[in-house]
């Protein structure tokens, strides 16, 4: 059920043969799933050429024939969606019901950039002499490098290479060594679609040796990126030695702010069915909960009842609702987190540990009765582990929501109009969910704040992300 890895450079598939190669590791049972060939030096050269060549390709091609073509891939991944989604769910560890969501939500994001890349449109300002035109236009920023983690396989690629296609770009993707399958699984889909080689290419290897030999080349004109703040901080900077564009989504640590006047226990099941979403490892989860006295204990408990009620196992199993960490890492991590909990006064209510004999499973975890400078409330922690802490005034919970240097999503609950206002604007968050979770959609822009990052993918800012203004005055 697994898929043949390889990279592709210029509209050809390249195999492991004479490469370095690593395993692809299943997070449920520890086994290699396949492996995984890495770039050479002589790969990274052929396929920058290929996405210069390709970008002049693409860039001369109407945004009319892009999107059909962009359409096509799009049609092709939802007839593809069962196949990618347990290629991702294997390899990712998430629940099947989760990877088939973030396929054809993947599938939805194709078709809006396909569509917004025909609405790229310029605009003309008027003159202050007789007879001079002054034309504002929108052109490709060049060739795109994107580098993407491993804990939304097919999402955060998709962001990247729809908005990069839509706007007549090429790009090369760098996607995570730990869950290749389902970028592999995407890009035949562009491949078989019709899209020209050289203007998508993939590539594998040593995470540090490919970003600073590919932001090294005059050729990337562009670079988007998602991950850990350090590296995006590290990547920025080779990127500002070439004046190059950048996104950077980076990491995050979700605030919850709940309110007395909002029902409790509907916030709490809201909230945590979210929380615990792909276990916790998703850049903008809720990751600390700041609850007003009145409803704390009422919020607690219902939220600590669903912790308990949640099903841990293989993510290909039916009836499993939680799946694997991705990698030991996250098991280590989050052993940290509670232990520093433990340290520092904190009551673990359910969960804390690892769970069963093989695979990197973690119990749902809550934590009561935590300083706001322990671990688990200054780190993002990128796991199934939700501290929950109350809090009296408002100013008071907005002053420790916006404390630390993160500032990428936050989500309050409440029934007041004037309070759902008020902490809208107070939150320093790229993006808030006020009563709601919905805050990633194809039209929407997704982005942090902060060290959180700078830009956005979604919505036209992130088309106009690959794309450069060029004003014209004609007289």
């Amino acid at each position: 059920m697994y898929t043949d890895l390889a990279l592709f450079i210029d509209g050809k598939w390249l195999s492991g043969e004479g490469r370095t190669t690593e395993d692809v590791i299943n997070p449920a049972t520890g086994k290699a799933l396949g492996t995984l060939p890495h770039a050479s030096t002589a790969d990274l050269q052929a396929a920058l050429a290929a996405a210069e060549k390709g970008f002049a390709q693409w860039k001369a091609t109407s945004a009319y024939d892009r999107s059909k073509i962009m359409r096509k891939a799009a049609d092709l991944l939802r007839e593809r969606f069962d196949h990618v989604s347990k290629v991702q769910t294997q390899e990712q560890g998430k629940v099947y019901a989760e990877s088939r969501a973030e396929v054809l939500t993947s599938a939805d994001i194709i078709d809006w950039y396909a569509e917004e890349g025909r609405r790229a449109y310029g605009r003309i300002v008027p003159g202050r002499q007789k007879g001079v035109r002054q034309l504002v236009t929108q052109e490709p920023v060049g060739v795109v490098a994107a580098f993407t983690p491993w804990n939304f396989p097919t999402l955060t690629p998709i962001r990247k290479i729809a908005g990069s296609l839509a706007a007549g770009c090429s790009i090369i993707v760098k996607a995570s060594e730990e869950t290749p399958g389902a970028c592999v699984e995407l890009v035949k889909c562009f491949a078989d679609a019709g899209l020209p080689a050289g203007v998508l290419n993939l590539v594998f290897g040593v995470p540090a040796n490919v970003s600073e030999y590919l932001l090294a080349s005059p050729v990337v004109k562009k670079i988007s990126f998602t991950g850990s703040i350090p590296v995006g901080k590290h990547l920025a900077g080779l990127a500002a030695k070439g004046m190059k564009r950048a996104t950077m989504e980076l990491g995050g640590h979700s605030p919850v702010v709940v309110f007395a006047d909002a029902d409790p226990e509907k916030a709490a099941d809201t909230i945590a069915a979210f929380k615990y979403r792909n276990a916790g490892q998703v850049c903008i989860s809720p990751t600390r909960f700041y609850v007003q006295e009145d409803s704390y204990s009422k919020f607690v408990a219902r939220f600590t009842e669903y912790a308990k009620n949640i099903k841990l196992g293989d993510g290909m199993e039916k009836g499993t609702t939680m799946g694997p960490l991705a990698n030991p890492r996250r098991l280590d991590a989050m052993e940290s987190f509670v232990n520093d909990a433990k340290e520092r006064g904190g009551k673990i209510l359910t969960g804390g540990s690892r769970h069963g004999n093989q695979g990197f499973f973690f119990q749902p975890t809550v934590v009561t009765e935590v300083p706001d400078d322990c671990k688990i409330m200054t780190q993002e922690p990128f796991g199934p582990v939700a501290p929950i802490v109350p809090f009296k005034t408002f100013d008071e919970v907005v002053e420790r929501a916006n404390s630390l240097e993160f500032g990428l999503a936050a989500y309050a609950f409440t029934s007041s109009g004037a309070t759902a206002a008020a902490i809208g604007d107070a939150i320093q968050s790229g993006m808030v969910g006020v009563n709601s979770v919905a805050i990633s959609t194809p039209e929407t822009p997704f982005g942090g704040v902060k060290e959180s990052g700078y830009g956005s993918e979604g919505g036209i800012e992130g088309l106009q992300a690959y794309m450069n203004t060029k004003f014209i005055s004609q007289a």
